[in-house]
């Protein structure tokens, strides 16, 4: 009788177990699919920012290619590059509310992020400013122009793989570093191409990773 009792409570015990174990592994897949539900898309993002990318500055290269001497893209240029640098960070900032929320701790994160963005470009237009006030050519700040801003985006783009081991955006980082760092040697005029189609693409290239990881 005893140990028919025992068989039972072992019985009792182990299905108990297995009970909890399934609803532990439920409870896991339900957070799992949520999590993806909620998660930024990360695709559209890197997609709209590329044709933006390749628009704005095609369209500088377009305007400044033919100029003999060179003396850089006109008022109308250098507002396209305000307004590129504008939208990418208008879209960054929509991207970090997205995945930190609007409370709390989310919101110093935000705050700094975008700060962290407005102060990098600060830094470019007033370096820019000693440039010219130094008696820099055309040449020489028209490479500048070109150069900077993917240079301040691929840093930011590293800041965010070390917080959040995004692998994406770390080789992106790495590559607008490269192009920032290689692409003046293009030239003044053609330096704008480069950075059209090495970034440009390059986000392109990153919407159709994150769409096979999404899918993964």
């Amino acid at each position: 009788m005893q140990d028919s009792t025992g068989t039972d409570r072992d019985v009792n015990d182990q299905g108990l177990t297995m009970d909890a174990a399934a609803a532990a592994s439920i409870m896991a897949e339900a957070s799992d699919r949520a999590r993806r539900r909620l998660q930024p898309n990360l695709r559209a993002f890197y997609a709209v920012r590329g044709a933006i990318w390749i628009l704005g500055y095609g369209l500088i290269w377009l305007a400044v290619r033919g100029q003999h001497p060179f003396h850089g893209p006109n008022a109308g240029g250098y507002a396209a590059v305000v307004l590129i640098s504008a939208a990418a960070v208008g879209l960054t900032a929509g991207q970090v509310q997205a995945e930190t929320g609007l409370r709390g701790r989310s919101v110093l994160r935000r705050w700094a992020y975008m700060l962290s963005v407005l102060a990098g470009f600060c830094a470019i237009f007033a370096l820019e400013g000693a440039l010219v006030h130094a008696g820099a050519s055309p040449s020489v700040v028209g490479i500048f122009e070109a150069s900077a801003p993917i240079l301040v985006l691929g840093l930011l783009c590293l800041v965010r793989f070390s917080a959040e081991r995004n692998w994406v955006a770390a080789g992106l980082g790495l590559w607008m570093v490269l192009v920032a760092a290689v692409g003046g040697y293009a030239g003044p005029a053609t330096v704008w191409a480069v950075g059209a189609v090495a970034v440009g693409l390059a986000f392109l290239l990153a919407a159709a990773v994150e769409a096979r990881v999404r899918r993964a």
